[in-house]
Order: C-alpha cells, then structure tokens, then sequence
C-alpha cells in the first residue's frame, strides 16, 4: 500500500514540476502585445507561479517528513492532475483569444487593403517577410523582440493609410508633392489608430517609423541610430515586398532585380546589416511568403 502510496504523490510532483514549467512558459509568452498591457494581470500570474512552487514544496516535504496514507496520496495526486485540467483550459483559451484578436487585425488589414488594389496582400506579405527576417536573426537579436509583437506590429504597419483619401490612394499617375505630404502621414496616423489600445503600446515606434531612413532622410527624418530595431525589420520586408509586388503604376520585379536594388540602398535607406541578414534567407522561403491573392 505504502508503495502505491508514494507512488502517486511521486507522480505527482513530477506533474507539478510540469505545471510550473508550464506555467513559467505562459508568464514569459503574456508579455506580447495580444496580452499585455494590464499591470494587475502581472500580478496575479507572479502569485498563482509562488502558490505553484509552494504547493510542490508542499508535496516533497510531505513525501519525505511524513507517513501519508492512501487519502492523502490520492488528494495530492488528484490536485496535481486538477491544476494540469485547469492550466491546459486557461491556455487553450488564451490561444483562442490570440487567434481572434490577429483575425481582427486581418480583416482591419482587408478593410485597409480593400481600398487601394495595389496594397491587396501587401500588409500580409510584408508580416510574412518580417517573420523570415526574425527566424534569420542571431540569437541576440531576437532576445531583444517579441515575436508574436513583431508579428502583430508587421501586420499593422500600414493601418494609418484608412486615413488617406481614396482619391490619393488609388491615383493612377504620379503624386504632387502636396499629395505626397498627406501620404507620408500614413505612419502617425497608423499610430493615433493604434494608440487608443494600451496592450499595443510596445508597437507604436515601429508602425511609426516604418519608413525612417538610416541616413535620416525618412519620412520623419528619424536617425538611424534612434530606429527601433522591429522598425529597421519591418522596413527590409515593406521594400522588398513593394519591389516585387505589381502594381497599376510599374510591373512587379523579380527576386534578384530586389535582392540588387536592396544592395545598392543598403546603409542608407536601410540597415545595411539587416540587408546582410535577409540576403542569407533562401530563396524558395521568401518566395513561399507571398500571400495567394498577391500578384508577383
């Protein structure tokens, strides 16, 4: 009996040690912008983690201090199982609420993409871009992001052209220079857009500064030195994205017409050891980031 005893309570500290491990995993995850943004939750999750490891305390002193019997085995069996149920439920759920918050975005994307036939899959392709710059980056590098942030970020660079008439949007011809100052407010006005939302405050430089230069000649005359990193990224992806996407003003261009003309603006439109890092990405991988409904 003792043997079955002890070999439940066992069991059941190896299950609590998953659950804190678990549990550890979700906290670290919660800091993206699909979940963030509420100080009280922080909270709450550091006092659930600390009851976790009080309750596996609980368990070892209890196996090695005491002569439990069978009632007390199968509570500590059962309350390790129980909190398993409960932590896979919570987490099921979190992943639900991801996945509609980036369906949402999506189609506030379409809506976006819907008003100007040349953008048609932009938003998507240059997320698709972004995350394949993100899975080339150092180690390093990819501590200093988020990348369910990136992601979302990469996503939403472009909310802000919802406030660009449609008649500029959508002209055939070139744009006069009156035309272009309203276009070039398309990255704040993606920011006041977002910045109602207190969870994607992370996110706001980098749809801002999208389209900052590293010779400081962007849209903002932003530094190079004071672009974020996600905005440095998600520049790479937007300008490779626009190169090779058709639109109703010039022909799409082929992957090694970008890969040039990404060279040659390398270091001074954009980060040139980011150029060096997207350059490093296969060829099929980027090809295979092209949205279905995107013409190329």
């Amino acid at each position: 009996m003792q043997v079955l005893i002890y070999s439940m309570i066992v069991v059941g500290i190896i299950i609590m040690v998953t659950n804190i491990i678990r549990f550890f995993s979700f906290m670290k995850g919660s800091t993206d912008v699909l979940m963030a943004g509420n100080r009280g939750n922080a909270i709450w999750e550091n006092i659930a983690f600390a009851l976790l490891i009080f309750f596996l305390i609980g368990y070892i002193l209890i196996a090695i201090m005491t002569k439990p019997g069978i009632m007390v085995g199968g509570v500590l069996f059962g309350g390790s199982i129980f909190v398993a149920i409960v932590l896979t439920l919570m987490f099921r759920l979190v992943t639900t609420v991801k996945e509609n918050a980036l369906n949402i975005a999506e189609t506030v994307i379409g809506v976006v993409d819907a008003r100007d036939p040349n953008l048609r899959g932009h938003s998507r392709y240059v997320q698709n871009v972004t995350m394949a710059i993100y899975d080339q980056l150092s180690s390093e590098d990819q501590s200093k992001l988020n990348r369910v942030s990136l992601e979302f970020g990469a996503l939403m660079h472009d909310v802000g052209k919802l406030g660009i008439p449609e008649v500029i949007l959508n002209k055939p011809g070139k744009l006069t220079e009156e035309e272009w100052a309203v276009m070039r407010d398309h990255p704040r006005l993606s920011r006041k857009i977002l910045e109602p939302l207190k969870s994607l405050r992370e996110i706001l430089p980098w749809v801002e500064d999208h389209h900052e230069r590293i010779d400081g000649q962007g849209y903002y005359k932003v530094q190079g030195k004071d672009i974020p990193l996600a905005a440095k990224i998600i520049a790479v992806a937007d300008t490779y994205a626009a190169i090779t996407m058709r639109r109703s003003y010039k022909p799409p261009r082929t992957y090694e017409k970008a890969v040039e003309i990404m060279k040659e603006v390398a270091g001074t439109q954009l980060d040139k050891d980011l150029v060096d890092i997207f350059l490093k990405i296969p060829k099929d991988k980027l090809l295979a980031c092209v949205p279905d409904d995107v013409e190329v």
